[in-house]
């Protein structure tokens, strides 16, 4: 292998290393922040401050394992949708 091979070779080696350390980076936060969101949503769950039903409960659930689902099918292939779309 030639002295430019070889350097190619070692860029290309730092590039991955760093897109990986970015995505570890960003991951971590992402999901640290989604779980706080989720922990805070959970709060809506006192009876004596709030007026919701089982059937509240299931949409906002079915929501979130749809986005979920959402990001799954994402990360392991191509598409997914942007969109944010949810009501009670």
């Amino acid at each position: 292998m030639d002295n430019s091979a070889a350097k190619n070779v070692l860029s290309i080696r730092k590039d991955g290393a760093h897109k990986r350390g970015k995505f570890v980076e960003l991951a971590q936060n992402r999901t640290r922040n989604a779980i706080k969101a989720i922990r805070v949503i959970a709060k809506l769950g006192n009876k004596n401050a709030y007026d919701f039903n089982e059937t509240d409960v299931n949409k906002i659930a079915k929501a979130l394992t749809r986005e979920i689902e959402l990001m799954k099918a994402r990360m392991s292939s191509t598409g997914g949708k942007e969109s944010v779309d949810f009501t009670l």
